[in-house]
């Protein structure tokens, strides 16, 4: 028994060992967007798509940083109000009405959901309709939530990234609130998984068929949109914006000759989200609504996840106490020292989100808590409960 978790502490640092020089150094958290590019001579047109439920709250926030951005071409915005009961519209349209920016925003009414279609994504197709009537069809569509507040270039930096490295595609992941100490505890986690399990540098690489998207920010081509066949391509898609990542890429490597070279995912540390999460309910609803969609509703794929999950964050504690309490020198030093590493990788998120490295020492029961969000996802979605969007609830067939 004793030589069994030897080698099973043993395998833990084999992984850590891949995980650290071989995953796309996931973990250094270093894609950023490139600030230093040179202006543009002519800034295309973009048209902002936002599909908004019940966000009055948080617009006096959100919009206005989107129509007070520095940018110096066109920017149109059009706003989903989608069966809001908190008057999203009025509020929205009374926003841009302050800002002397009515002729900016264009609200409209978002229509009953539809079979087939997710919520959000039903309101994003409206939008983008919407969009797609305009008399000057915009070059770029910039697809946001509701409840992020955009840094004053934003948009600038994002269309200059994207032209000038010729992208089809490129996204934020925006700074979650990370105030509580729910958040502090789980949302920086949240984020290191996500790179894991998404490396960044990889999502970049055109010749990687790695993709990956964040929904909060996604600054995309309308022409490709519209050559993959539109948002109806992830209709269906819970985490719709990996999906549409993964169509555009795989738009983009079929055609090699595709002036459009690539996809582009980064790290913000300007543009925020407003969604707090103040107890580990919010979080554990949050992760639990989409963490069995990730494994494609597969049990294999579960049972595999949940053991990974238990080797790579629970065996190095396991070991190190186990060889203190029976003095067996080496596993004390192989679970040490797996625990050790585990936490140097988790420093450079918890240095972005501001927040004490001591909680780098946590991750091990960090990966308990996900590991358990994710049995309680597929918990719920075999009773028909699975992922939703404001209130309602999808389930896959």
């Amino acid at each position: 028994m004793l030589n069994i978790l030897t080698i099973i502490v043993s395998l833990s640092l084999v992984i850590w060992i891949y995980l650290l020089l071989f995953r796309g150094k996931f973990w250094l958290s270093n894609q950023r967007i490139n600030e230093q590019l040179q202006p543009l001579t002519q800034y295309p047109s973009v048209c902002a798509v936002i599909p908004a439920r019940n966000e009055a709250d948080v617009l006096p926030i959100s919009l206005k940083s989107l129509l007070n951005q520095d940018y110096p071409g066109n920017l149109f915005i059009i706003l989903v109000d989608d069966q809001s009961d908190d008057n999203t519209g009025n509020v929205a349209q009374e926003i841009a009405n302050n800002c002397q920016k009515s002729q900016q925003l264009q609200v409209i009414s978002g229509q009953p959901l539809a079979e087939g279609w997710s919520g959000k994504l039903w309101a994003m197709k409206q939008g983008i309709e919407q969009a797609n009537k305009l008399d000057n069809k915009p070059d770029y569509l910039l697809l946001t939530d509701a409840d992020i507040e955009h840094h004053d270039s934003n948009l600038k930096e994002l269309v200059k990234q994207a032209e000038i490295e010729k992208l089809a595609m490129t996204s934020l992941m925006v700074k979650l609130r990370c105030d509580s100490f729910w958040e502090q505890f789980l949302i920086p986690a949240f984020v290191f998984f996500f790179e894991k399990l998404y490396p960044f540098s990889w999502v970049n690489n055109p010749k990687n068929k790695m993709a990956a998207a964040a929904g909060g920010c996604i600054l995309i081509r309308r022409q490709i949109l519209e050559e993959i066949g539109g948002i109806e391509v992830v209709k269906q898609a819970l985490i719709d914006d990996c999906s549409l990542a993964a169509a555009v890429k795989a738009k983009l490597q079929e055609d090699r000759q595709n002036i459009k070279q690539g996809i582009w995912l980064g790290l913000s540390e300007k543009t925020l989200s407003l969604r707090p999460y103040e107890n580990l309910d919010s979080i554990w609803n949050m992760v639990a609504r989409t963490a069995y969609t990730q494994l494609n509703y597969s049990p294999l794929l579960l049972i595999g996840t949940l053991l990974g999950l238990t080797i790579v964050y629970l065996v190095a504690p396991i070991g190190l106490i186990m060889g203190l309490i029976i003095q067996n020198t080496v596993m004390t030093i192989l679970g040490g020292i797996t625990w050790l590493l585990m936490s140097i990788s988790y420093l450079p998120t918890l240095k972005l989100y501001q927040c004490s490295l001591l909680w780098s020492l946590t991750l091990p029961l960090i990966g308990l808590l996900y590991g358990l969000m994710t049995l309680d996802s597929a918990w719920r979605h075999w009773r028909g409960k699975g992922g939703g969007w404001k209130g309602r609830v999808y389930v896959n067939s």
